[in-house]
């Protein structure tokens, strides 16, 4: 196998990571591969066996520079000065065939030092969960870490429940820069650090940045946008704490994250976001929250702080405009909307409140607009009727509002009931379910698994999702 590794993040400071390979493990079996993705990287090769070794982290491929990266966070609004790569080791970087960089991941790999008295290794399910939804998505239109290999590794893996089945996700991301990578060299005072990371994040990201608050200005409009098109396809991503914010403005880890049935601006699914601070309808002004914080790390290396700091808070309390414009742009076009007015927003909202007092599928309701069918989707017919008439009239001009509505508004997404029924199915050996999944959310947009658009029956709900550590 060649990986054509070009590694860079690597011949930063020793500080920004600690160097090991992946921990061996009992018998890698290679559960999944993409090859699109792997295409895309330029990987050539693809013996089963091989991938097993390298991907179950058995193998260190020639030219990896494996290494764990170093990063704080707050959890949950509480700051941990230290938390790191505590079961993921980054083997290396390839510049794809379409001319960007990416890291290349893997997750489940084994302690490091950063692991806080964790074991390192992650469990079948969060595994195949990750791969299902990132590629979902992916073929969403949302940028997102992607899946490039999914493995199990023949060995027990300790959690509550008891032990479970082990298993290791290989993610691939445009990079694993987060806020918390900023925040730690900040919170210890380590400019040089800070000014080296500040440097590399603009080459590799924002090349057109003119420095720390170009970099801010950039971030906060990639956040915008990304939150915006998570909101769109009623994805709540469950844990949003800095340390999973990406500075690239990609989706970041699919831990407890969950695509709604329901709708309910307060939904949440996340079990250990026991007061609602990730919900649904939080997640605009968290990205703002996330946003000052990395404002906060990156003045600690300027030297006119006052100036600094003035113009920093105009660009943080600027983001709120970004997520609103944001957000009417998708949610107009889910409508069949090409032109959005401010006062497109009440029509939406209108909506959006008729659904959660009905209790409406968020995927379904709005898939059915596509063909003007959905008043079977509300319990309160009359309301909605009322709100069509008002719609049909707003879209009377739209050229060809309805097929432009179908590329808003998927047909199948990651269901969370599936998901669990997939991983079930996975732990018993079956991976028909997986493959189902994954073919069916290639094409979301697309009618080719009508029963994949179920929504769950009552003893099918799924009330809570886990991070799986």
């Amino acid at each position: 196998m060649k990986i054509p590794f070009d590694n860079s993040y690597a011949t930063l400071p020793d500080a920004f990571y600690g160097r090991l390979d992946p921990t061996p493990v009992k018998d890698p079996k290679l559960l999944a591969w993409n090859a699109d993705l792997a295409a895309l990287l330029g990987i050539e090769g693809d013996d089963q066996d091989e991938l097993a070794q390298i991907f179950g982290g058995n193998q260190v491929p020639s030219g990896a520079a494996p290494l764990a990266q170093l990063y704080a966070g707050h959890q949950f609004g509480n700051f941990n000065p230290q938390l790191g790569d505590g079961r993921a080791i980054l083997l290396g970087e390839v510049v794809g065939r379409d001319g960007v960089r990416r890291d290349i991941q893997l997750k489940g790999s084994g302690p490091t030092p950063y692991s806080r008295m964790g074991d390192g290794r992650a469990w079948l399910g969060p595994v195949l969960r990750e791969y299902v939804i990132s590629e979902a998505m992916h073929a969403l239109g949302v940028p997102t870490t992607r899946a490039l290999a999914a493995v199990s590794t023949g060995e027990p893996v300790l959690r509550e429940t008891g032990p479970l089945p082990g298993g290791i996700v290989t993610r691939v991301a445009q990079s694993h820069l987060r806020v918390g990578t900023f925040q730690v060299f900040a919170h210890r005072g380590e400019t040089e650090n800070l000014k080296a990371l500040t440097d590399y994040a603009i080459a590799r990201h924002y090349p057109d940045a003119d420095g720390p608050l170009d970099l801010l200005r950039a971030v906060c409009a990639a956040q915008a946008e990304l939150i915006a098109q998570w909101m769109s396809f009623g994805f709540i991503h469950g844990v949003m704490n800095t340390d999973n914010c990406s500075i690239s403005g990609e989706t970041i880890d699919y831990g407890p994250c969950a695509f709604m049935d329901a709708f309910h601006q307060g939904r949440v699914f996340s079990s250990i976001d026991r007061q609602g601070r990730y919900a649904y309808g939080n997640q605009p002004q968290i990205a703002v929250w996330n946003m000052a914080q990395l404002a906060t790390s990156l003045l600690q290396q300027m030297d006119d702080k006052e100036a600094a700091v003035e113009e920093a808070t105009e660009i943080v309390h600027g983001m709120p405009d970004l997520l609103e414009a944001a957000w009417l742009r998708r949610f107009t076009a889910k409508i069949g909307i090409s032109s959005p007015k401010p006062e497109d927003v009440d029509l939406i909202n209108e909506l959006l409140g008729l659904m959660q007092s009905d209790g409406a599928d968020f995927a379904n309701t709005f898939r059915a607009l596509c063909k003007d069918d959905a008043r079977d989707q509300f319990a309160n017919r009359e309301a909605y009727d009322a709100w069509a008439r008002i719609w049909r009239l707003r879209i009377d001009n739209e050229p060809d509002p309805f097929a432009n509505m179908q590329s808003a508004n998927p047909a199948v997404i990651p269901r969370n009931h599936r998901i669990e029924q997939m991983i079930e199915a996975a732990v018993e050996g079956d991976m028909a379910p997986f493959e189902r999944l994954t073919a069916a959310l290639a094409t979301p947009f697309a009618e080719t698994d009508p029963e994949l658009q179920r929504p769950p029956t009552e003893d099918e709900i799924v009330p809570a999702t886990f991070c799986g550590t």
